[in-house]
């Protein structure tokens, strides 16, 4: 009895991974994207001038210098920047 209840469990994990490895192939050779649900896009990255780390625009911190927007990625880096300059 004991066999057949771990037959049956071991059959649902290997139809699971089958079912799953043919779905990987088929969304691979369709032109949707990966996960229906998701929406794929990249994000223009920029760079902080004092340390050099690239950060996402809209989670960074901003300096309006003239008309030009320089982007931190911190307020450390920030008032490094301001001391430099000024």
């Amino acid at each position: 009895m004991l066999r057949l209840v771990l037959f049956i469990i071991l059959s649902i994990f290997v139809a699971r991974a089958f079912w799953r490895l043919v779905d990987g192939v088929i969304e691979g050779l369709s032109d949707r994207p990966a996960g229906s649900a998701r929406e794929i896009r990249g994000v223009q990255m920029v760079r902080d001038p004092v340390c050099g780390t690239y950060v996402v625009p809209d989670r960074a911190v901003a300096v309006m210098e003239g008309r030009r927007q320089i982007y931190f990625c911190s307020t450390a880096c920030r008032d490094r920047y301001r001391a430099q300059a000024g």
